[in-house]
């Protein structure tokens, strides 16, 4: 489990929550080897959000842009190095964010420190892995009508201790993305990360709410038909490169700062 820095990350503004360009964190070649104590502390350090209300996106996604490998979930285009990265920036997050497909498809957990945010329109969390011991830290916001599904989908016993947020939707239920971010800011979370899937992902960023994208890259080509970003079509958004790394099996790791993003405009 090594990672080798690439491209510096920028040091923070005393106080400001300002990206400086000079001063880096770290040295471009740094090695940081993810699976020691001293590697994840710095892994949270060179993860750090520069501002307490920060919303960032965190995915993976194949050379091809797929967001799913062979087995149709993103496991098979992790490894060791990307879960590390992913705990590193679910550790710095208030509340991580997902949609109620990627549950469904991937059977979410609690994480260990972050409160886990599902969003849902129609309250189907059949298929979830929550543990009922940790379920105080589930948080899942949904219309009024959605309700009664999600208490049934969750299981009496995570039900019993999950917070739900009930936010209003439109005429087709759904649930705009300013709405839900305003709502979890209003309930505490104030640094975001969301982790898909990538229909939500692509709403956020059409929606112009998105501060940073964490991708991660997998070195494999596939034609799994399901883009990383979703369909959903949004005006381009000017990204500014910020750090890199690679691991030993060629996957690499990127935080991409959107220039036009909700913290140029606070």
């Amino acid at each position: 489990m090594t990672l080798r820095v690439l491209h510096p990350a920028p040091s923070r503004g005393a106080g400001t929550g300002t990206l400086v360009e000079a001063d880096p964190v770290v040295e471009a070649g740094t090695v940081v080897e993810a699976g020691t104590d001293e590697g994840r502390a710095r892994l949270r350090e060179l993860y750090a959000p520069p501002a307490a209300d920060w919303l960032r996106l965190n995915l993976i996604a194949a050379v091809s842009g797929d967001a799913a490998g062979e087995d149709g979930t993103s496991d098979t285009l992790s490894n060791a190095d990307d879960r590390a990265v992913l705990a590193a920036i679910r550790d710095l997050a208030d509340g991580v964010l997902v949609g109620a497909a990627s549950v469904r498809a991937e059977g979410y957990r609690v994480p260990r420190s972050a409160q886990l945010v599902v969003l849902t329109a129609s309250g189907d969390l059949s298929g979830h892995r929550m543990d009922p011991d940790r379920a105080d830290r589930v948080v899942v916001v949904c219309p009024a009508a959605a309700v009664d599904r999600v208490t049934e989908t969750l299981g009496a016993d995570v039900a019993a201790r999950a917070t739900v947020l009930v936010v209003d939707d439109d005429d087709h239920g759904v649930v705009a993305p300013a709405t839900l971010v305003d709502r979890l800011r209003g309930h505490g979370l104030r640094s975001l990360v969301c982790e898909g899937g990538p229909s939500l992902a692509g709403q956020l960023l059409h929606d112009g709410l998105v501060d940073e994208l964490c991708l991660s890259t997998s070195p494999v080509v596939i034609g799994s038909g399901l883009p990383v970003f979703g369909r959903e079509r949004f005006d381009p958004s000017r990204l500014s490169l910020s750090q890199l790394m690679m691991d030993d099996q060629s996957a690499l790791y990127a935080r991409w700062l959107v220039a036009d993003g909700p913290a140029t405009r606070r």
